[in-house]
Formats: structure tokens, sequence, C-alpha cells
């Protein structure tokens, strides 16, 4: 049964994963692996209040009554609902049995949201909870980093390092931690060599990962081949019967590019409401197209005979699923949908929402590829990219030739935006941006930082976007310039395009 539900799950066909689920469950109403996998595939349908339910019968009837709470606030954490995850780690930061994993994990939510003294509270009770927990280690560490004790941190993580340790995740964090502790001491050399570590790690368990990029690496050059000038025109001709239009922009450009400040910038407008890096375009739309594509079949070719019932059907499942992520109604707002992995599917985006803007977000080539390359990103088809300096250029490469090819045969209205002009001057960036828009100027969108502190920030760059703007990660590439030499030649052309710092 847990296969059968397993392959459902891999086709996304998760009505009939439910299906099969639920039978087990009446067959054996105790299995509490059944109720969890029931509370996950609801999470993963956007059905948060049955997955809610699932989790809650689990619990009822668990011998285990801790474990289960923390696997139910992981499965929350899959499917992007921090709120609900934080309620079941600290009802199970609560039973006597609890972990001092389940601490961290919880002040690690805590930490999104901007409750620093909470966080750390919460982690020095794991340290004192197990003095050995490499978890808790790991957390105060990064706790010493960001409020400066670099000393501190840099031994905690070295002591770390010596022991042994069969987690190779937690390690891989705990060399990426160092890397960025010797990175801020200035220790260049020294802290390349330590993220090259980290890598060496992950690499030997990417392989699948590095498939399916290479996969979508193909799916983009083809996309580039096929979708033509004319091909646009027919789509937007098609979109006068996806009605009415619906007031929609994408947030796009490369990760690190400079995404995440513009987001919050926009976010902090009374008129608009931003959907941060949400699965719902890529999951509920793209896969399926992709999942339904036979051998040599080409993706231009499915979207050119979808019907309109079938797009129609799509736009609202989007704008419902994406109301239901966020947790709030968008009422009419302009809904910005940041996400950079969504670059590449800008022609699939086209076909679905023809009367949708793009923001793209630019940045020197080579403080993006760096800072790529620097983040602590477990192994998924996207990160994966990043495990090589080499493999990192090539990505941003495949994606930035992407835009470029599209730019031009596009009836989209469309901006970019460079990172280097926001933190130089934010006023005058963010008054062009918002007429792009067609939105009003509304003095809300400089205080962005104090409204980031307000809510959960999904990017690996949730502390920045709390300061006020600074300008200490423009230019930051020359810092590694030797390791950047050999991939110039590559780079030169964005350089050349997009200016340098």
């Amino acid at each position: 049964m847990f296969e059968d539900a397993k392959e459902a799950s891999r086709r996304q066909d998760y009505q009939k994963t439910i299906q099969i689920l639920e039978g087990g469950s009446r067959r054996d109403p105790a299995n509490t692996k059944v109720l969890l996998d029931l509370g996950l595939v609801n999470g993963m349908c956007y059905n948060y209040s049955a997955a809610e339910s699932w989790f809650e019968r689990a619990i009822r009837v668990s011998a285990r009554r801790t474990e289960t709470l923390i696997i139910s606030g992981q499965h929350c954490q899959h499917f992007g609902q921090h709120e609900m995850a934080k309620s079941y780690f600290q009802r199970a930061s609560e039973q006597r049995d609890a972990p001092a994993e389940v601490l961290v994990n919880l002040a690690e939510l805590y930490e999104r949201q901007h409750q620093l003294k909470t966080a750390a509270e919460l982690i020095e009770r794991a340290v004192q909870l197990n003095p050995a927990c490499e978890l808790a280690l790991l957390a105060r560490a990064r706790m010493n980093r960001q409020v400066g004790q670099l000393e501190a941190a840099e031994t905690l993580l070295r002591s770390i390092l010596t022991k042994p340790n069969g987690d190779v995740w937690l390690r891989a964090q705990t060399w990426y931690e160092l890397g960025a502790v010797l990175d801020r001491q200035s220790r260049y050399n020294e802290a390349m060599t330590v993220f090259l570590e980290a890598k060496a790690l992950l690499r030997p368990n990417a392989g699948a990962a590095t498939a399916a990029l290479q996969e979508m690496q193909f799916r983009v050059k083809e996309l580039e081949r096929t979708v033509s000038e004319k091909v646009l025109q027919r789509w937007f001709q098609a979109g006068k019967e996806l009605q009415p239009p619906r007031p929609l922009a994408l947030l796009c450009g490369h990760p690190r590019s400079g995404t995440t400040l513009l987001e919050q910038v926009l976010d902090s407008h009374p008129g608009i409401i931003s959907a941060e890096e949400t699965p719902v375009l890529q999951e509920e739309a793209y896969m399926r197209f992709h999942n339904s594509l036979v051998a040599d079949a080409s993706m231009v070719s499915v979207l050119e005979s979808t019907p309109i019932s079938r797009l129609k059907e799509l736009r609202e499942n989007y704008f419902r699923f994406t109301e239901s992520f966020m947790g709030k109604a968008i009422n009419g707002r302009l809904l910005i949908d940041k996400n950079p992995s969504l670059t590449i599917l800008i022609p699939f985006i086209i076909r679905l929402f023809p009367e949708i803007k793009f923001m793209v977000a630019l940045r020197d080539p080579r403080d993006v590829c760096l800072s790529c390359f620097m983040q602590p990103l477990p192994v998924n088809p996207i990160s994966s990219a990043y495990l090589t300096l080499e493999e990192t250029v090539k990505d941003y490469a495949v994606t930035m030739n992407s835009w470029r090819a599209m730019a031009p045969r596009m009836q989209n209205q469309n901006i970019e935006v460079r990172y280097e002009d926001m933190v130089d001057v934010l006023e005058p960036v963010a008054r062009r941006v918002l007429g792009f828009l067609g939105m009003p100027w509304d003095p809300d969108v400089m205080k962005f930082n104090e409204h980031a502190r307000t809510k959960t920030v999904r990017s690996p760059t949730y502390a920045d976007v709390t300061k006020p703007i600074y300008k200490g990660a423009v230019g930051r590439w020359r810092n590694y310039q030797k390791y950047l030499e050999r991939h110039m030649d590559k780079l030169t052309p964005f350089i050349d395009a997009y200016g340098s710092c």
C-alpha cells in the first residue's frame, strides 16, 4: 500500500495517494505512519485544515507522542506552513522526553520571524539539555556569528568538526557556517577551502538532483529554440479567452540577484501582496505539464494543444492555492509572485497568464555566482548547480541566456532592476518600479525593513532584509577574484550587458 501511495504521489496524483492511504487507515486505524502520511499529502494539496486533522489523529493514537509531534512539525515545514510547524514543535518541546533537536527546530522558526531573543534562549536550553547535541552547538555558533562573536563561533565550529558524525548534511552545514565566519574575518582563502569541504561532502549523493537539473536545462534550451515571436503572438491572441485578466507580476532573475530586497520593498505597499517563493506555479501547473510529456514531445506542442478550459482551471487553482499557502486573501490587490527559479519558465507562464508583467532582478554576475556558491542549501535540482563554481557559472548562463532570448520576443511589459541601483539610492528605483506596475507612490515602501520584521521571510537572506539598506555585498566578488578568473569567458557577456561594480 505504501509503495502504491508513493508511486501515485510521484506522479502528483495526490487524490489517488489520499484514496490509497485512507483505505489503509480504515483497515488499521491506529497506524500512525498512515495518519501522518495523510496529513502530509493533504498539506501538499494546500488543504491545511485536513492536514491538521490527520496529524491530530496520529498524535491521539500514537504510543510515541513526542516523536509524532516532531514528525508533524517536519511535515508542515515540508509543505511550507511555518506557523503550523512552530505549533507542533512547541508542543513537542513541552514533553518530558523532548530531545534537544526539537528546541533547535523551534529556535530556527523564531529566528525566521526575527525573534532572536527567544531563539537564543531555546538554543541555550537545547545545549543545557544535551551538551553534546551538535545541531544545538551549530545553532549557537550561528547566533554567535550574527551578533559578531566570530572567534567564539569559529572555536565552537572547529570543535564540532573534530567529532565523528554520520549526518552528512549536518557536517556540511558546519563547514558552510565556518566558511561564513572566516569570510566575515576577511580570511578569504581559508573560507574558500572550507566551502569546498562542504561541497565535497554533498556531491556524492547529488546524482539524482544533478540529472533532474540537466533535464531542466535541456527543456530551457528547447524553449529558447522553439518559442518564437510568432508562437508568443498566438498565445497572446488566445489570451483574450482567459478572462477576466488578473493583476499579477512575476519577480524573477537568477537567485541571489536582489529579488528578496525588491520583494520586501514592494510588499510594504498597501496595494500589493507578495507570495514569496511558493511552490504553486511550479508544482501545480508546470510539473503537471512536464509529467504529461511523452517521449520526444515538445513542451511547445503540449502548450499549443492545451484547451482553454484547462488553462482556465489552472489559473483558478493557482490563485486559490496561493491564497491558501499565504493564509491571506488577495482581495483585488496586485499579486507579486517572487520566485527566481521561475525565470526559465517564462514562456510557459505567458501561455497561462498572458496579462502578467515581469520584473527581472539583475546584479553583477560575479557577486551572484559567488553568493549562490556560498549558500548552505540542501541538495535539490536547483542547488545541485552550486556544488562547483564551474556549474554555478553554467547555471547562471543558462538562466540569463533564457531571459535575454525571450525578452525581445515578448509583448508582456517587463522591467529590469539592478541590485546595485537599489542599494545606492532606493527611492528612485522604487518609484520607477511602482510606476511600471501602475501603483501610486507610498512612503511605506521605504520602511521595508520594519515591515519585514512582522512576517516570516522564507529566503536564506531572512536576517538581512530586516536591516536598513547596506552596500557591503556590492563588489564582494573581488575577495575571491582569483577563483573566478577561469570562468570569466562565460561571465563577461553578462557583465558587459548588465554592468559591473
